[in-house]
């Protein structure tokens, strides 16, 4: 497995969530949550951000903007990122082991 694999994102310029249905076995409650995290983002700094599984496992924050997208906050964006890295720690690394272990079938 090369290529990095999308759990959700959003986007502000099309006003658009997605969520990938091979994590539908993940509970109501963090797909809620997924939703509400990457929507505020959005709303918050604009632009388009997904959340990626790259080959090892960890779960990345992707970022982009519009070119002449001058609404789009770069130095927003790095904080927001951060305080959902701290604030959301514990859910993030649920979501890792989740994803190693039933899609890279690693051994708890």
């Amino acid at each position: 497995m090369e290529e990095k694999m999308v759990l959700c994102g959003a986007n502000s310029y099309q006003q658009k969530y997605y969520f990938n249905q091979q994590f539908k076995g993940l509970p109501e409650a963090v797909q809620r949550e997924l939703q509400i995290l990457c929507v505020l983002y959005t709303e918050d700094v604009g632009g388009i951000l997904t959340m990626e599984f790259d080959p090892e496992g960890n779960l990345e924050f992707r970022v982009a903007a519009a070119d002449g997208d001058y609404l789009f906050d770069e130095i927003g964006s790095a904080l927001k990122i951060k305080q959902y890295q701290m604030e959301k720690r514990e859910l993030l690394e649920s979501l890792e082991l989740y994803y190693r272990v039933l899609f890279l079938g690693e051994k708890l």
